[in-house]
Parts: C-alpha cells; sequence; structure tokens
C-alpha cells in the first residue's frame, strides 16, 4: 500500500515562499507521473502541477511562474517550490499521481498565505 507524506506547509504573507515535500513510501515516483493538488475550504480538489516521468513539467494557469514542480527518485520524493504567494493560494495540499487511479491521498499539508 502507497503512502504520501506531505509536508512543508506553514503561513506565510502575501509574496513569501514555501517549498512543499511529498516523500512516497513505494518506489513509485520514478514510474508514475506525479501531480500536486490543493483544495481550498468549500471547493474542489485541483490539479495545479504535474511531472512526468522523464520530467517533463505542467502548470495550472493560476501558478504559472510561481511555482515549481520537482522530483527525486532516489529519495522518491515530489516537491513544490511556490513563490510570490497569493491569498487565493491557501489550501491544503496533497499529491499523487497525475492519472486515475489514484493512491490513497495523504493527510496533505496545509498552507496559509495572509497578512
Amino acid at each position: 500500500q502507497v503512502q504520501f507524506v506531505e509536508s512543508g506547509g506553514g503561513l506565510v504573507h502575501p509574496g513569501g515562499s514555501l517549498r512543499l515535500s511529498c516523500a512516497a513510501s513505494g518506489r513509485i515516483i520514478n514510474i508514475y507521473a506525479m501531480g500536486w493538488y490543493r483544495q481550498a475550504p468549500g471547493k474542489q480538489r485541483d490539479l495545479v502541477a504535474t511531472i512526468t516521468n522523464d520530467g517533463k513539467t505542467n502548470y495550472a494557469d493560476s501558478v504559472k511562474g510561481r511555482f515549481t514542480i520537482s522530483r527525486d527518485n532516489a529519495k522518491n520524493t515530489v516537491y513544490l517550490q511556490m513563490n510570490s504567494l497569493e491569498p487565493e493560494d491557501t489550501a491544503v495540499y496533497y499529491c499523487n499521481k497525475k492519472n486515475i487511479p489514484y493512491y490513497a491521498w495523504g493527510q496533505g499539508t496545509q498552507v496559509t498565505v495572509s497578512y
């Protein structure tokens, strides 16, 4: 059973930066395209960034130019560098495969952007 552990969230002022990490319990990072997702209160979970197993990346328009997804296959970890954070980025962030079927969702990491 694959498990994801997300970390690195916190409270940050607008314009600030955070780096999220997602550690997978199994060696899947180098097999599947992976994604970072986020869910704001009262909203659906949205895909914000993806990375294929050969390193190609893609981003939602709302984060393009501010977020960078990367992966370390040796550490079974996916990262999300978030710069120029905005209050609209406030959400719980999760990682999982880019495509269905998904593995079980982790607990996520809370990102709050506020003055």
